[in-house]
């Protein structure tokens, strides 16, 4: 791979993505993160449905999903194995499962929260509001007219935008200045600062006209395609970024590490990898009680809650170096935003005082710590 070295502007490789830049040089000049879909701790690229109601994180990274009646839609990391922009190795699939019927309150989006430390700077909610510049690369299976909406984390201050698809199944970059809002209450601490989502289909109630603030509650824009309303449908996109200014720049590229790293602020996952993955260490508090102590990969957003593939797949060693399995739900007995401890309880044990490792030991077996907005 070729790449111009330049000291004033950073790296910039041949597929044009930009790596420290003069303007940001340790790498946060793109608010997005995971914008192009390379981080998939959840599914590691296995398909997902869409089959709860709500807000629910199944996907890529830092992505989810709001859908009003489950089951309507897959979601996967390069789904349909098309092949991505130049530059880019994945991207994040949506496909329509029915063509269905969308009602006047329905809401179906993709989105992202970001953080409101991530966005301080951009003084929205002040008259010094800072213009900000969204760029992202989209194919879909249909054409037409397409909406996306900007919104604080209170729904009341939103900016809804439309954008063009011009040819099906080819991607096509997509450029959006927005002017920062003067108005409106912008968190900017461990909240949501941001919401940026991608119109799935939309019913009426929800929709504004697309190009200025407003304060209704919207969550997308009037005119815009319903890809929900036909039956495989396909939406993809990868290479989202959120930058200053009313240029989009090249996509900004951060080690694999550094955004590994960015997401476990919010998912840290360990799984199975084939002789057992520890996961905590500590103490037999009594012959079936055990707590641990579980470093977490990253200091989170908030502290974290747990969850896991089934309790039989988290065993305990004892002192007889066997391995036990809990029979009750794990519980966070003290919750940090570094480390927690732990505690669950076995059916045989061990002695008091003795010490444990907890591992995940059954094939296919997961242990997550979430802190996700």
């Amino acid at each position: 791979m070729s790449m111009i070295l330049d000291g004033s502007n950073g790296v910039t490789f041949n597929d044009s993505s930009l790596q420290g830049a003069a303007a940001s040089p340790y790498g946060l000049k793109n608010r997005i993160i995971n914008g192009d879909m390379r981080i998939d701790q959840r599914n590691a690229g296995a398909s997902s449905t869409a089959t709860s109601t709500g807000s629910v994180y199944n996907t890529v990274d830092r992505w989810n999903y709001y859908a009003s009646v489950g089951s309507k839609f897959t979601l996967q990391q390069n789904a349909g194995s098309v092949t991505p922009p130049t530059g880019f190795t994945n991207y994040l699939g949506i496909t329509s499962s029915a063509a269905t019927t969308i009602g006047s309150s329905d809401i179906y989006v993709i989105q992202q929260f970001i953080e409101g430390y991530n966005v301080a700077d951009l003084d929205f909610g002040k008259a010094t509001a800072k213009t900000i510049t969204l760029s992202f690369w989209v194919r879909s299976s249909l054409t037409g007219t397409f909406g996306l909406v900007l919104q604080n984390d209170g729904d009341n201050r939103t900016y809804p935008i439309t954008y063009t698809i011009s040819s099906a199944n080819t991607w096509e970059q997509k450029t959006i200045t927005i002017a920062g809002d003067t108005t409106g209450t912008w968190l900017t601490t461990n909240g949501t600062g941001f919401k940026i989502r991608w119109q799935l289909a939309m019913g009426s109630a929800y929709k504004g006209t697309s190009g200025a603030w407003t304060a209704s509650t919207v969550y997308g824009v009037t005119g815009a395609t319903d890809i929900l309303a036909t039956n495989g449908a396909t939406f993809y996109i990868t290479g989202i970024q959120l930058e200053v200014g009313s240029t989009a720049t090249p996509f900004e590229r951060r080690m694999y590490g550094t955004e590994l790293a960015l997401c476990q602020r919010y998912c840290y996952r360990a799984s199975y990898t084939g002789t057992g993955t520890p996961v905590g260490a500590g103490f037999w508090s009594n012959s079936t009680l055990v707590a641990t102590a579980c470093k977490l990969a990253t200091t989170m957003r908030s502290a974290p809650t747990i969850s896991y593939s089934s309790i039989g797949d988290i065993q305990f060693l004892d002192r007889d170096v066997a391995w036990r399995a809990a029979t009750s739900s794990l519980v966070i007995n003290e919750a940090g935003t570094d480390a927690v401890n732990v505690g669950a309880v076995c059916s045989t044990g061990s002695t008091q005082g003795y010490g444990t490792v907890m591992e995940i030991r059954v094939a296919n077996g997961w242990f997550q710590f979430s802190a996700e907005l």
